[in-house]
C-alpha cells in the first residue's frame, strides 16, 4: 500500500522531498568518505595482492585522511564554531558528524596500524626488508653507522627550539614531523633562568619544554649498512634524531621525547568580489594554510602525560577527540618510498604500459586520424601520448589558428604547458583558464599561469564564484572545405603523470554540432557570452542538473508506461540530495538501477519500496576509478554520456562541468563495453549492503573478473592500424575458483 501512495502522491504534484527526503534514507557524506578509505585500507588487508601494493594502499589511506581533515573536518569545525545548528539531510548536525567522524576515524587508524604491526612488518621481515624501531635492534656497526650520519648529515640542519617568555612556541608547520621533548636543566644554562616555562610534575620536579622539526628535505627513510648483502635495513629518521636528542641540548638532561604530528585547517575561502586581483589573493590565502586551527594532533602512543598536556595548551587543542594516539610510525606516507625498492619486482605488480591508440597510427597527423572518425580514449590502459600531441603538432601546423583550453591539474613537468607556450611564440591565438582555485595544486598553477602568461598566453584565471572543473580543448583550423573545429574532451585532468594511474575517458571529435558547442563554452568562459541553448554538450551550473534529472525522471515515466527502462551510472561521488530522490522514485517505479561509485555515496540500498531496484558497487584497484559514464535505456534508444561532473551539488551548482555524448555507434558499444566488464568485476569490487557496509564478491566457484587486468590485455589486444569493433574483443578468463 506505502508503494501505491507514493505513486499517487507523486502523480499529484506533492514534493518528492516529502516522500523520498526522510533523514534516515540517506548515509551521511562525511561517514561514507570513510567507508570508502576503510575500503582503500582493505586492499592492504588482502593477501592476495603483492606485498609492496599493500604498502602504498595504508600510505594512500593516510594521504586520503590528512587531505580528509584539512578540509572536510575543518569545515565541520567551522560550523560548530559559528553555532551552526541545521542538520544535514542525514539528520546529523556538525557537532554529532564531527563525534562520529572521530570514533569511525580512530577505529580506521587503529586497523590500519594494526594490519601495519602484525601483518605487514612481518612479511617484510621475511622478505629481509627491516624499518629499524629502536636503537636497540641496531648492531654495534649499524649504531655506530647512524651516529656518524647524524653527526654528518641530521645536526647541522635540525634548530631546537626552547619555550621560554622570551621564546614563545614556535609555529609548527601544517603536517610536519615533531619532536617536542620534556629537558631539565642540569645548572646554569640559558634554560634555567627565572623566566622559563616550567611546569611542576607529580614529584615537584621541574620540567621544561623544548621541539624541533623533523627535517622534511632529509629522507625519512634512512637506509643503513647490513652484514647481509640481501637484506634491505632502514631507519626512521625521527628514530635517529630522538636517540642523538641529548646532543641538542648540551647542559640539559633530556628526560623524554616523543614525535608529533598536528593537521591545520587547510581550507580557504575568498571573497572574489572583493579581491581585485584573484592571483594575489590565492597567494595571500595560501600563506595562511600555516597558520589554521589545529584541528587533528597525532602522538606517539604512551607520550608522557606533562608533554601532552603541553601540547594541547600551546597548540590550542581543546577536545581529547581531536588527539590521536599512534601505536607505530607516524603518518604513513613515508611508505609510498619504499614502493620503489630495488630488487624487489617480485613484490610489485607488473608495470602496466599504456598502449597506443589503434586509430592513430604512429607518426600520423592527427588531425588526419580524427577526420577519420571519432576516437575514443580509455587511460590509462591507452597512452595519453594522443591528447599530447593533439595540442603539440596544434601548436607548429601553421594551418591552426587557435588553441583554446581549460586546465584544472597538471603535471609538474607539463609537455601540454610547453605546447602552449610554442603555439604563442608560434604566432598562434592561445587562450587558457587555469583554475587557481584547485585544492591544493593552487601554487603549481600559479606558477604555470605566469609562465603562460609570459609566453604571450591569453590567461583566463576561473570565473567569479565557480570553479572550472571541465577537461576541454578546442583547435581552430583552416582548411581547404574552411574553417574546421577539433575538439577534445575527457573525463579527468590534462596530466600526464596521473593519465598513468587514473581511469579516465577522452574523445577526440571534429563534429561540427560539438565544436559550436565548444567554441560558445570558451566564449563563456572568456567573457559574458550565455548561450541559449546547446547542440550536444551539456555544462553545469545552469544546465546540467537539469539535463541528468529529465533523463532520469524519463525513465521513470517509461517504467510506469511498461516500457523497458534502467540506467546504470559510473561515478567519484554521488551525495546529491535531488539527484538520490530522483533515483529513488525511479526505483519506486521499477527502473533497474546500477551505480559504480569509487567514494562517497548518500544513497542507501534495499529500503522497502523505495530502493529495492537500485543496486551500488565500488572498485579499488592498482589505477584510481575517476572517469564518469552514464547509460539511459530511454525504452531501447539507447544514451550514453560521459563528462567530468560527479552527482554532487558542487559539480552540479557551483563548477563549471561538461558532460558529453557519444554518439557514434561503435564508439558507444565501446564505452558500454566497459560498463559491462566493470559491473561484473568480482574481484575488485565492493558491494554495498542494506546495512551500508560494503562487502567483497564470494569469488568461490566463479570465474575470476578483475575489470582493470581485462581493460590491460584489451589495450595489448588492439593493434595500431588494425581497428577492430566491439565484437572482436575476445579475452579468456580465469579458471573459477575453488
Amino acid at each position: 500500500m506505502e508503494k501505491e501512495t507514493d505513486f499517487k502522491n507523486a502523480e499529484k504534484g506533492e514534493d518528492i522531498d516529502s516522500i523520498y527526503g526522510k533523514p534516515e534514507y540517506f548515509e551521511n557524506r562525511e561517514l561514507s568518505w570513510i567507508k570508502f578509505n576503510r575500503r582503500v585500507l582493505n586492499e592492504a588487508r588482502d593477501k592476495s595482492i603483492p606485498l609492496l601494493e599493500r604498502l602504498k594502499f595504508v600510505s594512500i589511506t593516510s594521504s586520503n585522511l590528512d587531505e580528509f581533515f584539512m578540509v572536510r573536518v575543518a569545515s565541520l569545525k567551522d560550523m560548530v564554531h559559528a553555532g551552526v545548528k541545521k542538520a544535514d539531510f542525514a539528520g546529523l548536525d556538525a557537532a554529532k558528524q564531527l563525534e562520529l567522524v572521530n570514533k569511525d576515524t580512530k577505529d580506521l587508524v587503529n586497523l590500519q596500524y594494526s594490519t601495519y604491526n602484525r601483518s605487514l612488518l612481518p612479511m617484510l621481515n621475511q622478505e629481509k626488508i627491516y624499518i629499524i624501531d629502536a636503537y636497540e635492534k641496531l648492531t654495534e656497526e649499524q649504531a655506530a653507522f647512524v651516529d656518524m650520519y647524524f653527526e654528518n648529515e641530521v645536526y647541522p640542519v635540525l634548530t631546537p627550539m626552547a619555550v621560554d617568555s622570551s621564546r614563545p612556541f614556535p609555529l609548527i608547520r601544517n603536517k610536519s614531523l615533531n619532536i617536542a621533548a620534556v629537558i631539565e636543566a642540569k645548572g646554569g644554562g640559558l634554560l634555567g633562568h627565572k623566566d622559563s616555562k616550567r611546569k611542576k610534575d607529580e614529584d615537584g620536579e621541574n620540567a621544561e619544554f623544548a621541539t624541533v622539526q623533523v627535517p622534511s628535505g632529509l629522507a625519512r627513510l634512512v637506509p643503513i649498512p647490513s652484514d647481509d648483502p640481501d637484506e634491505k635495513v632502514f631507519i626512521l629518521l625521527e628514530q635517529v634524531i630522538e636517540k642523538n636528542i641529548q646532543k641538542l641540548f648540551s647542559n640539559y638532561k633530556v628526560l623524554c621525547a616523543y614525535p608529533y604530528r598536528i593537521m591545520r585547517d587547510a581550507d580557504f575561502s575568498i571573497d572574489e568580489d572583493e579581491a581585485e586581483d584573484l592571483l594575489q589573493e590565492i597567494q595571500k590565502q595560501l600563506k595562511k594554510r600555516q597558520r589554521g586551527e589545529v584541528i587533528r594532533l597525532e602522538v606517539e602512543d604512551g607520550i608522557d602525560k606533562k608533554l601532552l598536556s603541553f601540547l594541547r595548551d600551546e597548540l590550542h587543542v581543546e577536545n581529547k577527540q581531536d588527539i590521536f594516539h599512534i601505536n607505530g610510525p607516524i603518518d604513513f606516507t613515508f611508505l609510498m618510498k619504499m614502493y620503489g625498492l630495488e630488487n624487489c619486482d617480485h613484490l610489485r605488480y607488473a608495470a602496466h604500459k599504456p598502449q597506443l591508440v589503434p586509430e592513430i597510427l604512429p607518426g600520423e597527423n592527427i588531425f588526419d586520424a580524427i577526420q577519420k572518425g571519432d576516437i575514443l580514449l580509455h587511460h590509462p590502459y591507452q597512452s595519453f601520448d594522443p591528447v599530447i600531441e593533439f595540442i603539440r603538432q596544434a601548436a607548429n601546423d601553421e594551418q591552426v589558428l587557435a588553441i583554446k583550453m581549460t586546465l584544472y591539474r597538471v603535471s609538474g613537468n607539463s609537455p601540454i604547458i610547453a605546447s602552449l607556450a610554442q603555439a604563442a611564440e608560434n604566432g598562434k591565438q592561445v587562450s587558457v583558464l587555469v583554475e587557481l582555485k584547485a585544492r591544493f595544486d593552487e601554487e603549481n598553477n600559479i606558477v604555470w599561469a605566469k609562465k603562460l602568461e609570459h609566453a604571450g598566453c591569453h590567461v583566463i584565471y576561473g570565473i567569479v564564484g565557480l570553479k572550472t572543473h571541465s577537461k576541454i580543448a578546442l583547435v581552430v583550423r583552416r582548411e581547404e572545405a574552411g574553417i574546421r573545429r577539433y575538439v577534445h574532451l575527457g573525463t579527468g585532468n590534462y596530466n600526464d603523470s596521473t593519465a598513468k594511474l587514473y581511469t579516465d575517458c577522452g574523445l577526440l571529435t571534429c563534429s561540427e554540432a560539438i565544436g559550436e558547442d565548444a567554441t560558445a563554452v570558451f566564449n563563456m568562459l572568456s567573457g559574458y557570452s550565455e548561450p541559449l541553448s546547446w547542440n550536444d554538450l551539456a555544462v553545469a551550473p545552469l544546465w546540467l542538473r537539469k539535463k541528468f534529472l529529465k533523463l532520469i525522471r524519463r525513465e521513470t515515466k517509461h517504467a510506469r508506461e511498461g516500457k523497458v527502462a534502467f540506467i546504470r551510472a559510473k561515478m567519484n561521488s554521488l551525495c546529491d540530495k535531488e539527484m538520490i530522490e530522483a533515483l529513488y522514485e525511479a526505483s519506486t517505479a521499477g527502473v533497474r538501477i546500477q551505480l559504480l561509485i569509487r567514494g562517497i555515496c548518500c544513497l542507501k540500498t534495499g529500503i522497502p519500496n523505495v530502493s529495492e531496484n537500485i543496486h551500488v558497487r565500488s572498485i579499488v584497484g592498482n589505477f584510481l576509478e575517476h572517469s564518469r559514464i552514464f547509460h539511459f535505456c530511454n525504452n531501447g534508444c539507447e544514451e550514453v554520456y560521459m563528462g567530468s561532473a560527479d552527482w554532487m551539488p558542487r559539480n552540479l551548482d557551483r563548477r563549471v562541468e561538461i558532460v558529453f555524448p557519444v554518439l557514434d555507434e561503435e564508439l558507444q558499444k565501446k564505452v558500454l563495453h566497459i560498463l559491462d566488464v566493470e559491473f561484473e568485476d568480482n574481484v575488485k569490487a565492493h558491494v554495498l549492503q542494506q546495512d551500508g557496509t560494503y562487502e567483497k564478491i564470494d569469488k568461490r566457484g566463479k570465474v575470476l573478473i578483475n575489470s582493470q587486468e581485462i581493460f590491460c590485455r584489451e589495450a595489448e589486444f588492439e593493434l595500431p592500424g588494425q581497428k577492430k569493433t566491439y565484437q572482436d574483443r575476445v579475452f579468456i578468463p580465469a579458471e573459477p575458483v575453488e
